[in-house]
């Protein structure tokens, strides 16, 4: 269309365009309303059919599915890593709607632990703190709460030895795994780094930050408390007084955050695990020919003898199957006797695995299958605490 010479030049009024877009947008936003309530719809019927199937609503490989594929048919331009975020809101609505989900985490409110599953599982989940990591296996394996989130292995510290352990005495299995990066802030009332005399924390995010601190604030007391969460309760209200945690802690009790990223080494990502009750998992086998998770967790003891350990590796390694973590922990009761804990690149519950599994079996004194899900996703943002098993944030 050729523009006539007494419009040429002329550009629209910036104030007519916006009311046009948000014209525009508002019919977008109840377009979007009526497709969420019909998806809702469906979940309700969904939830209805599963009442006859079983009691788990969290199918991490459905999920992901669904994911892959929205992002894959993704034009843009919203970026993947949006459309990720709004779905996992979208996935954690439905499940409630199928029904309601209590998640049991370290707490208390404001831990890592919380501000992960929170991200991983949704808004939509109902959390309940757990004093320690006991408490969340427990609450789990008696059907008190759905799901757990488990703090498994730290990229610099190693792994939650406890949380290991607690695999042997409880009937649980991990259904889906999230990394997530370890990043600190430091947050006050204060308005400058100047009037901080005292600075509190977890005892790791101290240390963590170890360099940072005696840079920028050498004359501050660091104070150790027993969690993030508390630390930055610690703080608030008090003028002289900085904490250091999860970012999202500034937010919730109206702290300022002096500083961002204060963490000595960037590299810092703690691996969890969800867990649920036998009942609501995926047992071995599976379904599929071919299973459809990316990653087996297993759980064995060894007889007493020369080659024990190698030969389950080679028929690992017979089988094509890359081992990405093996550790051995003390059986309790049993003095110099051990468990080993392993995760290999593979789904071993799927059919294609039967004879490997019987082999494996055979070789073991006792096996025992985690649990079978998808590689997870790696959620970076400023993040807050870390800890060891016997404290209240997760490494």
């Amino acid at each position: 269309m050729t523009e006539s010479p007494a419009n040429a030049g002329i550009r629209p009024d910036p104030a007519e365009r916006l009311a046009a877009i948000r014209t525009e947008i508002d019919a977008a936003d109840a377009a979007l309303l009526d497709l969420l309530n019909r998806r809702a719809s469906l979940s309700l019927e969904v939830g209805s059919i599963k009442k006859d199937m079983g009691p788990g609503v969290f199918k991490p490989l459905r999920e992901r599915e669904v994911l892959e594929s929205l992002v894959r048919r993704n034009p843009g331009p919203l970026p993947a890593d949006h459309l990720r975020a709004v779905w996992r809101e979208i996935f954690s609505s439905s499940r409630a709607l199928q029904r309601p989900q209590c998640v049991a985490y370290l707490g208390p409110e404001g831990t890592f632990s919380h501000f992960a599953g929170v991200e991983y599982l949704g808004h939509a989940a109902s959390f309940h703190p757990c004093a320690d990591i006991a408490r969340v296996f427990e609450e789990v394996s008696s059907g008190q709460c759905d799901l757990g989130v488990v703090p498994l292995e730290n990229s610099l510290q190693g792994t939650v030895g406890v949380s290991f352990d607690f695999f042997l005495n409880h009937d649980v299995f991990i259904q889906a795994e999230l990394f997530a990066r370890i990043s600190h802030c430091l947050f006050s009332d204060a308005s400058s780094l100047a009037a901080i005399g005292v600075v509190y924390s977890h005892p790791q995010p101290l240390a963590q930050c170890g360099g940072w601190l005696r840079a920028h604030l050498p004359k501050a007391a660091l104070v150790p408390v027993e969690s993030t969460a508390a630390a930055a309760r610690n703080a608030a209200g008090n003028g002289s007084a900085a904490a250091i945690g999860h970012r999202k802690l500034s937010d919730m009790l109206g702290l300022g955050i002096l500083a961002r990223r204060i963490e000595d080494l960037s590299d810092n990502w703690t691996r969890f695990v969800i867990i649920g009750h036998r009942a609501a998992c995926r047992l071995p086998p599976a379904p599929a020919a071919n299973g459809a998770a990316d990653k087996t967790s297993l759980l064995f003891t060894l007889p007493d003898k020369a080659g024990a350990l190698s030969g389950v590796l080679s028929l690992l390694a017979d089988s094509g199957i890359n081992m990405r973590k093996l550790e051995s922990r003390p059986l309790r009761g049993q003095t110099w006797r051990y468990v080993f804990f392993a995760d290999v690149e593979s789904d071993l519950t799927a059919r294609r695995h039967a004879a490997l599994r019987a082999r494996l079996e055979e070789a073991c004194t006792s096996f025992r299958i985690l649990g079978a899900y998808p590689a997870g996703p790696r959620l970076e943002h400023d993040s807050g605490e870390n800890a060891d098993g016997d404290d209240r944030d997760a490494p």
